[in-house]
């Protein structure tokens, strides 16, 4: 009768072991599941980001092109509306504007400066607050700093498995 109770209890410890041994291991692989989904999750949020960056740094580039274009299509000498210009490139430095804050809203905090200072520089280049000085010569180094600000920022903001890739 012993060995019997001995077989039963010696039994039921097994099954006791087993099922908790069972619990544990799917306890395990569920979180280990729901941090990669998490990982998941917050590369996809990262690379949405990112592409939502993209999006209003090339509107702004394309806003700033558009405005660059109106600086050199400028009438000379300054008179009155001749042939439509500040009829036209009202609306194209409005939409600089609202490019830059977007840029600003969006984007990385070091952009905010250069996107200010490069904005500035086509402002005045438009409005010919430049001189003599010739408007690809004034907006040079406002641009490289610009452009250099914003490749910098696009790196940095690449989810870490896309930076290991490249």
């Amino acid at each position: 009768m012993a060995a019997d109770l001995w077989t039963s209890v010696v039994s039921l410890a097994g099954v006791a072991l087993g099922g908790g041994l069972t619990a544990l291991a799917q306890r395990a692989t569920q979180r280990s599941a729901e941090r990669v989904e998490e990982r998941r999750q917050a590369a996809a949020t990262a690379e949405s980001r990112r592409a939502e960056q993209i999006e209003v740094l090339k509107e702004f580039v394309t806003c700033a092109q558009a405005a660059e274009r109106a600086a050199y299509r400028r009438p000379d000498p300054w008179g009155d509306d001749e042939d439509g210009w500040m009829t036209q490139t009202s609306p194209v430095m409005t939409a600089l504007w609202t490019a830059s804050g977007n840029v600003t809203l969006l984007c990385d905090e070091a952009l905010r400066e250069p996107v200010r200072t490069y904005g500035h520089a086509l402002n005045a280049a438009v409005w010919r607050d430049i001189g003599d000085v010739e408007v690809n010569e004034h907006l040079e180094e406002a641009k490289t700093a610009f452009m250099d600000a914003a490749r910098a920022s696009l790196a940095t903001s690449r989810p870490p498995a896309l930076r290991r890739a490249t």
